[in-house]
């Protein structure tokens, strides 16, 4: 069994570099499109859960992906949902940059309170752990499990898997519409591959 990983299509936040939590956006048509070119690499595995984060650019990237299609169950799950971010909703990292005085990193300096809470690393890579149980818990030859979620929460769920600390997270690149292959070789949690663009 592998976890595939899906990074939900382009939004005019992830293209501005707004830092993109609770607000609830939807694709571009450019996303769309990325999304729907997705849809062969799915039809070729099988699958055995995918679950979603319940924001609708997610939900939105599973359906044109092909991955609604009835062949599997299909779940919300909000422990997919991307991190909070707090008072750094919707600001770039250059803005936040210059209010705070250096060069800011969500991994190693966080967030403040806003009009939401906003979460440490650890509490999204507890929420990483969570999924990762809840797939690991789907018999071995089912099929796969495919997560379709948000940036920062996969690249913490990747570093969490490969039994890293979540800040490694910050060097698991990954772009919007990109997928990506957790597995295991020889016993062992792997990354099999990472950040592949669709085809077209």
């Amino acid at each position: 069994m592998s976890i595939l990983v899906v990074r939900h299509g382009q939004t005019e936040w992830s293209l501005s570099g707004q830092h993109t939590g609770s607000t609830d956006i939807p694709l571009t048509t450019e996303g769309e499109r990325l999304a729907r070119t997705l849809s062969p690499l799915f039809a070729q595995r099988r699958l055995a859960l995918v679950l979603t984060s319940p924001r609708q650019r997610a939900r939105r990237t599973a359906e044109l992906a092909g991955l609604t299609d009835g062949r599997a169950p299909v779940e919300v799950e909000d422990d997919l949902v991307e991190w909070d971010y707090g008072a750094y909703e919707g600001r770039t990292t250059a803005e936040i940059s210059a209010e705070v005085g250096h060069e800011w990193s969500v991994w190693h300096d966080g967030v403040v309170p806003g009009a939401t809470p906003g979460e440490s690393v650890q509490e999204v890579a507890a929420r990483a752990r969570a999924v990762l149980t809840r797939a690991n818990a789907v018999p071995e030859g089912d099929g796969d499990v495919v997560l379709v979620a948000h940036g920062h929460l996969l690249r913490v769920l990747a570093a969490t898997w490969l039994g890293l600390s979540p800040t490694a997270g910050a060097l698991f690149a990954l772009e919007a519409g990109t997928w990506g292959e957790l597995g295991r070789e020889h016993g062992r949690p792997v990354l099999v591959r990472w950040s592949v663009p669709p085809v077209g």
